[in-house]
């Protein structure tokens, strides 16, 4: 006998409301993010700064319009040399020249540089490779251009994935831009990343494996040699080798503005 359609449907609601099943919507919590003096080449302590909250991280995409002017090679630099960089050896750190790379190893707290003493440069795009492999959290490892005994510009990478640029003058350091999150910055060690600096005049562009990161003026500094660093803000020590530097001439004049008529 086939009950009426109408009936079955009846019994079943009447079934549900005897069960007492409720069926409730379920809404996730949302989480709250979890959050230089200065002696060439003696390692130096270095204050401890608050270590950055990380944002999302993004590529950026190849932009080979940012690198205009290049003009050809002028220097190469292989590190077989041990003549032409600042090299030492401390209690502290060190700076030492093996099997053409540079090699930076600092204990915590520690900030050391090695600048190439043969480079007088203005206006050029240089390039090096950088491969930590000791390196975490927010320690720190760059390039140094326009640099000499007492300032130079410094492109900072975290260990944590961001990037950084400041001018370092006589003891004191003047923010250029801000830390941003960097997915070309290679997460920790071991890991390897190729650094590059286009400078102008004024301007200078930073650049990780060929791609555009950010671009900052200042009228400070017009020329001086290149350089790397190694900086250690935790209780662990850090470990970066450098090598296969290589410099262009650049050959590039900015566009002046065009007058706007009264």
């Amino acid at each position: 006998m086939m009950l009426p359609r109408f009936f079955i449907i009846v019994c079943c609601l009447l079934l549900t409301a005897c069960s007492g099943v409720r069926l409730d919507s379920i809404t996730a919590t949302p989480r709250p993010a979890t959050s230089t003096p200065f002696q060439t080449p003696t390692p130096v302590w270095f204050p401890a700064t608050a270590t950055h909250t990380p944002q999302a991280i993004f590529t950026q995409p190849a932009t080979p319009e940012m690198l205009t002017g290049l003009n050809g090679v002028m220097v190469t630099d292989d590190f077989s040399d041990s003549s032409t960089w600042d090299t030492a050896t401390s209690d502290e750190g060190s700076a030492t020249l093996s099997r053409d790379r540079l090699t930076l190893a600092v204990k915590p707290g520690v900030y050391l540089i090695s600048l190439q003493r043969e480079l007088v440069l203005g206006d050029f795009y240089a390039e090096i490779t950088a491969r930590p492999s000791l390196c975490r959290d927010a320690d720190e490892y760059g390039f140094l251009v326009r640099g000499n005994a007492a300032t130079y510009y410094r492109f900072s990478l975290t260990c944590n994935g961001q990037i950084h640029a400041e001018r370092i003058s006589l003891k004191e350091r003047h923010d250029l831009h801000e830390f941003v999150p960097s997915g070309d910055v290679p997460p920790g060690a071991p890991s390897e990343v190729r650094i590059g600096v286009w400078a102008v005049g004024p301007e200078l562009r930073l650049f990780l494996n060929g791609r555009f990161q950010f671009s900052i003026t200042d009228l400070n500094l017009s020329s001086g040699t290149v350089g790397v660093f190694a900086r250690s803000l935790g209780e662990t020590p850090v470990t970066v080798t450098f090598s296969d530097l290589v410099v262009q001439t650049v050959n590039f004049k900015p566009p002046t503005k065009t007058a706007v008529p009264d």
